[in-house]
């Protein structure tokens, strides 16, 4: 069992009540990680501790922001295997998973070390005589990070390291189901030197989780929140921040679709859609959560996508498989009732169906139709509906047909067909010919509709976690008229 300490203030320190809470690992049923249960008092001293810090650090030259950044990026990617370690026991994840997080994090982190002279401003021409106006970006304060469980080295990294590129302190309030894998990215930012206080990690119990979360954005200190995960609870961190007037980037949940066209590569859209559906075991905000296929192909298509799923290993995340443990045992019983109300209102299960404990088979269910579950729930898991079409038009009908507009992909050999489609798609991200499920740390990553808003990665960002100001420098002997 891993003991675990939050970070405030550049120490690694217990819950000021002394309480503590157990993550359970999901395959074995064993205490993975035992955390500080936070409370409002510790909230207080996270928030302190960033305030205080605040001032220091956004005077810090962008060079030294960037060495550090960048050193922070290399002491995470040594941890790769600890991190991997983690991630099996806290949420049954896979060690290539795992290994992927920790590259991409660090990644995340080096593009934020090259942003660090990139917060520019402008010159703007100004009719007052003789007034040097500026549009001018400058550090919004304290920053605070809600991080996932289900890309959480990747998720927990992006939370922070564009904000501490610009010159905030940060609050990481880590996930409940992975406070050992949050715990280690401040860790990696506390070794490589960040200064005490710009950096500040804290864990609670999940039924303390509400009052937490609320202390932490009504706190007046707290500038910028970013969180990402449900739309459920996007909701509420999007109200909250409304009532204490603070502005939020939200990353939500997906429904992504994959629309197979006529003409597509078949075999190369069944490859896209084996990886996008399956990695992670569809726990990723762009799963492939909808495979929208012209009926024309459909069989082909169906047959040979059913027949890579059906070899998809899945089993003990320790092992040599594709397929782990989801989260919770609860979250691979709700993929049983998805698979129960498919076939049991008329769709053909064409792979996989099988369960046992936490794991899920790689599962596959062909005509889904309007009306069952899984052709408007976001699964969060391995079990994929099929929707055959008789066009390209009801394609993009039904991929525009959910609350939902995150990822999205379109196969299709008339790339300037594709881009059409695309640009008809609702989404925030579209990969032509290439899966539902891809990030790089300098893209502009986030959603529309119900899927949130706002953007993580490169130059986007900067304008996240940046106020923008009007200063200017006047002739102090200008004429006024009284």
């Amino acid at each position: 069992m891993l003991e675990l300490q939050q970070i405030i203030g550049g120490k690694f320190v217990p819950a000021k009540s002394g309480g503590t809470y157990d993550r359970i690992d999901p395959y074995t049923g064993k205490i993975a990680s035992r955390a500080p249960a936070s409370g409002l008092d510790d909230v207080k001293a996270a928030v302190s501790a960033a305030a205080a810090a605040f001032p220091a650090w956004s005077k810090t030259g962008p060079g030294e922001r960037r060495a550090l950044l960048l050193k922070a990026a290399d002491v995470l990617a040594s941890k790769a295997d600890e991190f991997a370690k983690i991630m099996i026991e806290e949420t049954g994840g896979t060690a290539p998973w795992a290994g992927f997080n920790t590259m991409l994090a660090a990644g995340i982190l080096r593009e934020a070390a090259s942003m660090t002279t990139q917060i520019q401003g402008e010159i703007i021409p100004s009719d007052k005589p003789g007034t040097l106006s500026m549009g001018v970006r400058q550090a919004a304060g304290v920053c605070l990070g809600i991080a996932p469980w289900n890309a959480p080295v990747i998720l927990g990294t992006r939370a922070i390291a564009m904000a501490l590129a610009c010159g905030n302190s940060v609050i990481l309030k880590a996930s409940e189901a992975c406070p050992g894998l949050h715990l280690l990215i401040g860790r990696s930012l506390v070794e490589a030197g960040l200064p005490d206080g710009v950096v500040n990690v804290i864990t609670n119990a999940p039924e303390d989780a509400a009052e937490v979360v609320e202390a932490l954005i009504a706190a007046p200190e707290v500038r910028r929140v970013n969180f990402t995960g449900s739309t459920k609870v996007g909701r509420i961190i999007g109200e909250l921040c409304g009532r204490h007037i603070k502005p939020v980037l939200l990353e939500l949940g997906g429904k992504a679709p994959f629309i197979v066209l006529e003409d597509a590569d078949i075999d190369a859209a069944v490859n896209g859609a084996i990886f996008g559906a399956f990695a992670n075991m569809g726990q990723i905000c762009m799963s492939t959560e909808r495979i929208i296929v012209d009926e024309k192909i459909a069989d082909e298509f169906v047959e040979k996508l059913a027949a890579r799923a059906s070899k998809l290993p899945a089993g003990d995340p320790r092992g040599h498989v594709v397929l782990g443990s989801l989260v919770t045992p609860q979250a691979a019983a709700k993929m049983e009732e998805l698979i129960a109300d498919g076939v049991g209102k008329g769709a053909k299960l064409v792979a996989g169906g099988k369960r046992q404990g936490s794991v899920v088979e790689a599962t596959l269910l062909d005509h889904v139709k309007p009306g069952m579950r899984s052709f408007e729930e976001e699964s969060f898991g391995p079990v994929k509906p099929i929707i055959r079409v008789k066009d390209e038009a009801e394609a993009i009908r039904i991929a525009n047909e959910s609350e939902y507009g995150l990822s999205s992909a379109v196969y299709s050999r008339d790339v300037q067909r594709a881009m059409a489609v695309a640009a008809q798609i609702q989404s925030g991200i579209c990969h032509i010919n290439g899966p539902t499920v891809h990030d790089e740390a300098q893209m502009p990553f986030g959603g529309v509709k119900n899927s949130g808003y706002g953007r993580f990665g490169g130059q986007a960002a900067i304008n996240e976690f940046t106020d923008l100001r009007w200063i200017t420098v006047e002739d102090p002997h200008q004429h006024y008229p009284f």
